[in-house]
């Protein structure tokens, strides 16, 4: 998953968190943050998880063109989810699989948040 999630990143964004369900917060200026992983855990609980009739229910679905694969976007500044097509039953998921699954995965990183990986740029 990390290496999809690597191809899905613009690559001039260098500083991010990855969490056990694919969902991964983007860091403009990692150099101002004093601990990014309690910030990440942070914002991961407080936009994380999903309410009925809340903001986080909103969501936008990307096609990826370098990996297999799509992003889904939503509530949370820099926050994103990869879904892989292994993932979803169907051979052809329209963008609401795509996007009602890709929340799910985001709600259960919101509920149980587990950072599997933190890439920093290199800071000299």
């Amino acid at each position: 998953m990390i290496e999809h999630v690597k191809l899905a990143i613009n690559p001039k964004f260098q500083d991010w968190v990855l969490f056990e369900n694919g969902t991964y917060i983007i860091f403009d200026d990692i150099s101002i943050i004093e601990d990014v992983k309690e910030e990440a855990l942070q914002l991961m609980k407080e936009f994380g998880p999903v309410y009925a009739g809340g903001p986080a229910g909103d969501f936008n679905v990307i096609h990826l063109n370098l990996t297999e694969g799509w992003l889904v976007s939503g509530h949370g500044y820099g926050m994103y989810t990869y879904v892989h097509p292994s993932e979803l039953d169907s051979e052809s998921p329209n963008d609401l699989e795509i996007g009602l699954y890709g929340r799910s995965k985001r709600d259960s990183d919101g509920q149980n948040p587990e950072i599997i990986h933190i890439n920093r740029s290199e800071i000299s």
